[in-house]
């Protein structure tokens, strides 16, 4: 069976463009094409060498780094979204140049900058001025205005704080300490966000561009065919094997679903699943990408550096969670299957097994660089590691080896995708600047704490929904670095551990793709499977029950993350939720064995939520309902069975 895209390449990356900014890049042609393609080559090859050789303060590699994300954007990236014209404009070059020349100004005058900290110049103020303007719009081009108006409003709350009303008061800043504080010191733009854009994030984009380039993409979506292609339903578990997959090298909801359900979505709809049903299959699968060990998204590496502690702690935190995850998808959709009589696919729709098996070399650089973690490698050498590997695994075939040409490809790959992340980690590190400029995410823990009235439950419910909102305006990276400064202190403060409070907004940021009314994963699936798109958007959040499950539960319980647990004591944490997670698939499918009755429905999912509520008490009461339930549905399965038999 062939499993080509049932869409063309320009469909796929219009439709990537519609509903993920950062992918909305002018494809220019003629001189402008080799120029932009030449910059962000180099890009790639500035910032492998900084790793590997050049030895640079802080001060100068982030303004460099800043320089080539800045300059790019003003040229690869419209003012305007209807924009769609192949000419940069000269406003953009102005921009661009400007771009380079506010940040490159660090590096020509970093030892008068650093002499002169808190008695800048007037120059140094316009410079400054200009940078933060310069930001906030590259942000707001790439990343979409609602980062823009939250950083700006963080701005202005630092300079009108003697007129804020109550808890919020504070002394204000003037215009030359914010200035200064944001672009003249590591705590604003050339932050901690940038620090980490510079460095893990940019290596593992790349990682994740030379993966591509060895065809593993392709090889992802035929390895899921044939491992679950053949299962009840099996399009839709083809979807959530692929997804889980495809997030080891996209870091984007909608590309990866654009991606992957360009093919299983037609092919779900064909076997007989609801269009809606089908997208949402698709649009929850690949949102879990960003969780999915061991190369997870952005924030992520964000996460490590905020907590302090190894990106590989990071990992193995989200691997039991992220495997909840997708069996809780994969649940659902078995029983969406079972209600609905549909078969798996046949032995002639799917790819030769053994012509598949033959390729699974492809999946070396994935196990080279979790063994290079693990080994005790940085997460700069274990990412070079694998970008070697795949040039050395892609080899090993003609149709995969890399030539010069294909190497410099991926190198411009990287760097453009990598643009995101540089415009969101600046725009953030402006916001990260003001807090501690301020104080307010203090005190916004404190007040969020005295709004939920310091009870642990209602924090984390007032958490989750300010991380869907922001969620639903701004990327994970972005959206985690802001609710992580204002919400994660809160719950470390209720005694939460540090790990599972981070865990718990990154979490939620994610799946804002999924949840309306902004779900843009889910609409970029009813895209593809012409659906309605909030209804899409609702099977979504239903399909992923298990992603606003897990964090409640990794609160509650933080053996699920692996934290001050046993080997046992997790596994014991994981049965009971995945048994959990099997009554409330059911409850809400409404069949099991057999078709569920209103009230049984509401047996299993109640059976469902109490086992998944870590406790003695609510485990027995929750296994003891779902036994029951599944008792009954087996007993009625079996009266039909004969029923229909003795009809025969």
């Amino acid at each position: 069976m062939s499993t080509t895209n049932n869409m063309s390449q320009q469909e796929m990356d219009n439709l990537i463009a519609k509903y993920d900014k950062e992918s909305a890049i002018r494809q220019y042609v003629g001189p402008m094409k080799w120029i932009t393609f030449c910059l962000l080559v180099l890009f790639s090859v500035y910032q492998l060498s900084y790793s590997l050789f050049l030895t640079l303060p802080p001060q100068i590699h982030r303004p460099i780094h800043l320089a080539f994300g800045l300059g790019l954007i003003y040229l690869l990236y419209a003012g305007r979204s209807k924009n769609n014209s192949q000419k940069v404009g000269i406003v953009n070059i102005i921009l661009a140049l400007l771009s380079v020349f506010v940040t490159l100004y660090w590096v020509f005058d970093y030892e008068g900058l650093v002499v002169r900290t808190g008695n800048y110049t007037t120059m140094d103020m316009t410079v400054g001025f200009i940078a933060i303007l310069l930001v906030l719009e590259a942000a707001r081009r790439v990343v979409g205005l609602p980062i823009t108006i939250i950083a700006s409003i963080f701005l202005l709350y630092t300079y009108f704080g003697p007129y804020m009303p109550g808890f919020l008061e504070h002394r204000g800043s003037g215009v030359q300490r914010i200035v200064g504080h944001s672009y003249f010191t590591l705590e604003g733009i050339l932050g901690t966000p940038l620090a980490v854009s510079s460095t893990f994030i940019f290596l593992f984009v790349l990682f994740g561009a030379f993966l591509e380039k060895t065809g593993v993409g392709q090889y992802f979506n035929d390895l899921s065919l044939v491992i679950a292609g053949r299962r009840i339903g099996g399009p839709a578990k083809v979807a959530v094997f692929s997804s889980a997959l495809q997030g080891t090298i996209s870091g984007s909801s909608v590309a990866n679903v654009v991606t992957s359900g360009s093919f299983t979505i037609p092919m779900m709809k064909r076997l007989g699943y609801r269009p809606e049903f089908a997208g949402a299959v698709e649009a929850a699968s690949s949102t879990g990408g960003q969780i999915m060990p061991p190369i997870m998204g952005a924030a992520a590496f964000l996460m490590a550096e905020f907590v302090g502690v190894p990106y590989l702690e990071i990992v193995k935190a989200a691997a039991l969670p992220a495997l909840l995850y997708f069996v809780g998808i994969w649940i659902m959709t078995h029983f969406e299957a079972k209600r609905l009589g549909l078969r798996g696919l046949k032995k002639e729709e799917l790819p030769n097994k053994m012509e598949v098996l033959k390729k699974s070399y492809l999946l070396l650089p994935i196990l080279v660089i979790i063994g290079a973690l693990m080994m005790g490698f940085s997460p700069e050498r274990s990412a070079i590691i694998g970008i070697v590997s795949c040039v050395i695994v892609g080899a090993f075939r003609k149709e995969t080896r890399m030539s010069i040409a294909d190497i410099l490809e991926a190198f411009a790959s990287g760097a453009k995708i990598a643009l995101g992340v540089v415009a969101a980690t600046a725009c953030a590190g402006i916001i990260v600047g003001t807090v501690t400029l301020t104080g307010i995410g203090l005190k916004l823990a404190n007040g969020l704490i005295d709004l939920a009235g310091g009870q642990l439950l209602l924090t984390l419910f007032f958490t989750m929904i300010a991380s869907l909102i922001l969620g639903m305006g701004t990327p994970t990276t972005a959206n985690y670095i802001i609710t992580s400064t204002i919400a994660a202190p809160a719950l470390v403060q209720l005694g939460v551990p540090v790990v599972a409070a981070h865990m718990f907004t990154f979490y939620f940021g994610i799946v804002a793709d999924i949840t309306p009314p902004v779900a843009l994963a889910a609409f970029a699936a009813s895209g593809i499977a012409k659906s309605k798109p909030m209804r899409t958007g609702v099977e979504s959040t239903r399909l992923a029950i298990a992603a606003f499950m897990a964090p409640y539960i990794f609160v509650v319980s933080p053996a699920l993350l692996l934290i001050d647990t046993t080997f046992f004591g997790a596994m014991w944490v994981m049965f009971t939720s995945i048994m959990g997670m099997i009554g409330v698939g059911a409850g809400l499918i409404g069949f099991w064995m057999t078709k569920l009755n209103p009230l049984e429905r509401i047996v299993a999912v109640a059976g469902g939520l109490l086992a998944v509520i870590p406790g003695t008490l609510t485990d027995a009461a929750g296994l003891t309902l779902l036994a029951l339930i599944f008792g009954l549905s087996y007993y009625k399965n079996r009266k039909e069975n004969q029923s229909g038999q003795l009809s025969v």
